[in-house]
């Protein structure tokens, strides 16, 4: 942090996508927090709470324009459309980069804990420009939870990508750790994997993650597999390698079948084998098949990147800091 005379301004940045039934309380809890360390001389008092509705249907944005009309402590941006939590949360973090020296993103569901933010707080005054919160345990989760989350993190790390185990995106970023993010240019964003690749001091404050508050979990299991191949297509290449590998050792098994089949002929020993034959053609077509998908993929995503869209457009925004500090 800076010194004592100049307290630094902190943000915490919130995607939102129909959390119209949590909203009030994860805004009462986060309003005592915030105080309190306004309060203590920890952040300035012009920290803020920064809300982002990423194109919800309810009555999000209804309810932070409430929130910042009663309370400048709250702020608003509200995304043209949905675009995803990833492109929602870089929106606010893009926002808040010109107005605040550290960053603090969570979800709006309270199961990430907000009594956690002062060990953040620790560790950015010992000098981590990042400070990972990471779940100190699964106890609380099913054991199909558990089981397909170590898979998650397990897949991710095996193809390449560089991953915290049991960390999704609550974290500190600083100032100048938010300006080497925003150098990221990428459409196909996956935070996890680039704040990681950023560098810059790091370090992990652990916590007990709650049950959510109210609401539906934005993360079924489709979507989660999902969100992990896109963030495995989106940093690594050992797919295609595999492909590749996989492609030579076949190339390598029919050679061997067709010496096989040569010696066998001139001793006279040929067969029909008809059963033999339509399974090595079902199996050698569901790995062209495979591979193509896969290729398929990499094509669309540089397809994506190549158009250069913007990642989000943001419709307004509500905040009583000015735009430059």
């Amino acid at each position: 942090m800076k010194d004592s005379k100049s307290k630094d301004i902190l943000y915490i940045v919130i995607p939102c996508y129909n959390e119209e039934p949590v909203l009030g309380e994860t805004s009462s809890r986060l309003k005592v927090k915030m105080t309190a360390l306004i309060d203590g001389g920890r952040i300035s008092e012009n920290s803020r709470v920064l809300f982002v509705d990423d194109g919800s249907r309810d009555k999000t944005w209804e309810i932070i324009e409430s929130l910042h009309a009663s309370d400048s402590l709250f702020a608003g941006v509200k995304l043209s459309r949905n675009r995803g939590h990833q492109n929602a949360l870089l929106a606010g973090l893009m926002t808040a980069k010109d107005k605040a020296d550290a960053v603090i993103s969570m979800d709006a569901d309270l199961q990430d804990d907000i009594e956690a933010i002062d060990a953040f707080l620790d560790k950015y005054a010992e000098g981590c420009d990042i400070v990972y919160g990471v779940r100190s345990s699964r106890k609380k989760d099913t054991a199909f939870k558990r089981g397909t989350a170590n898979m998650f993190y397990g897949f991710m790390r095996l193809l390449g990508v560089d991953i915290i185990n049991n960390h999704a995106d609550y974290r500190l970023i600083s100032k100048r750790a938010l300006e080497a993010l925003s150098e990221y240019k990428e459409v196909n964003i996956f935070l996890r994997g680039i704040v990681r690749q950023i560098g810059f001091k790091s370090d992990v404050v652990y916590y007990e993650r709650s049950e959510r508050f109210a609401g539906e979990s934005k993360y079924p299991l489709k979507k989660m597999m999902s969100f992990a191949f896109d963030g495995v297509t989106s940093f690594s290449i050992k797919p295609i390698r595999m492909v590749t590998v996989v492609g030579f050792l076949i190339f390598l098994v029919s050679l061997g079948f067709i010496v096989y089949a040569i010696v066998q002929g001139l001793m006279g020993n040929s067969e029909a084998g008809w059963s033999s034959l339509f399974c090595s053609l079902w199996f050698l077509s569901g790995i062209q098949i495979m591979a193509i998908g896969i290729v398929g993929e990499y094509i669309g995503k540089i397809y994506i990147e190549v158009k250069a869209r913007p990642r989000y457009i943001i419709d307004k925004y509500i905040d009583d800091i000015p735009n430059e500090q």
